[in-house]
């Protein structure tokens, strides 16, 4: 299949809203970087896709794509839904965005979300992300990347959650770091048996001098 739709591209033939819901998601994900970057992104607007099980980077592809397919409904209820299939590679400054706008995210989108951007989120912006949905992020704590991400958290943080979540950075204790002390050479110890060796004698030409001063 991934053949045949480079056969397609390479003969001219537009990835439109047409082409692309023919090929469907499952196939959209073979598309390589330069395929995407053709998409004309006025196309997504009719296309109907769900790219959350492609590689990280055709989803990076796809949600800049989408962003400015629906940049004109920005400001409106509507957009959430319509970016919400592509967010999987939205960048953390566009998350922290949509947390100010009460969008109510589902939990499994959450946890398809672009890993460091989802880990750059504080514990707050994921309140505002997920709404009246966060009480899930308890039942989901033990799995990546939300597991990292609590573990990441100060505890005191998530207790204001009020969800019970557990495992994050307990504050009050202070990390020790013992200094490595590196191990004498083979020529220094050479050294020290040498002038152990060497000491009774000295010690007597010590105690001869004495005396016979």
């Amino acid at each position: 299949a991934s053949e045949v739709i480079k056969r397609y591209v390479d003969l001219g033939n537009a990835l439109n809203a047409t082409a692309l819901n023919a090929i469907g998601t499952r196939y959209v994900c073979l598309l390589s970087a330069t395929e995407l970057n053709v998409i004309d992104s006025n196309s997504l607007k009719l296309a109907s896709l769900n790219p959350s099980a492609c590689t990280q980077l055709t989803k990076t592809i796809l949600y800049a794509k989408a962003k400015q397919a629906f940049s004109d409904q920005k400001y409106l209820p509507a957009y959430y839904d319509l970016v919400e299939p592509y967010l999987g590679g939205a960048p953390g400054v566009d998350l922290r965005a949509l947390s100010k706008d009460n969008v109510n995210m589902n939990i499994s989108t959450f946890a398809k979300l672009r890993r460091d951007s989802l880990l750059s989120l504080t514990p707050s912006e994921v309140q505002g992300l997920l709404g009246i949905n966060l009480h899930d992020l308890q039942k989901w704590q033990n799995k990546s990347p939300i597991r990292e991400w609590v573990q990441r958290q100060k505890q005191s943080e998530l207790d204001k959650l009020h969800v019970g979540l557990t495992g994050g950075i307990q504050e009050g204790y202070i990390n020790i770091v013992i200094p490595k002390f590196q191990s004498p050479s083979a020529a220094s110890q050479g050294a020290v048996a040498m002038t152990l060796h060497l000491l009774p004698a000295l010690l007597i030409s010590f105690l001869m001098t004495s005396v016979l001063s």
